[in-house]
């Protein structure tokens, strides 16, 4: 989608490599690319499409956050089995399964920021 105030031009910033690998890993640990760290600091706004990148950990939660989304729908699957065939694990072993998974994906919501 194009923007009304697109950004064509550049600013050439002269570095060591030791300095461009400094202000790299500033930017990452903030989440942020090299350019809107720099328009941060520079503007006091990194801008408004500036992405916040996740740091490793919160993508790592993230992922793991998808992965208790599949658990939950195996157990899901699990259930209308259940209430198909009545041969499958009892009602309080899914209830404990559902428990321990909502406990899981809140402990990740909250670690990721999102505990409200």
């Amino acid at each position: 989608m194009r923007v009304k105030d697109a950004r064509k031009r550049t600013i050439l910033l002269r570095c060591t490599e030791h300095e461009r690998a400094a202000i790299k890993a500033v930017a990452e640990d903030a989440g942020f690319s090299v350019g809107a760290l720099l328009r941060l600091l520079a503007l006091g706004d990194a801008g408004p499409r500036a992405v916040r990148k996740p740091p490793a950990e919160r993508a790592e939660l993230a992922r793991i956050l998808g992965q208790i989304g599949k658990i939950g729908s195996n157990v899901n699957q699990i259930a209308k089995a259940v209430n198909t065939t009545r041969n499958l694990p009892s009602w309080s072993e899914l209830a404990a399964m559902k428990e321990d998974i909502a406990r899981m994906r809140a402990a990740v919501l909250k670690a990721l920021g999102h505990d409200h």
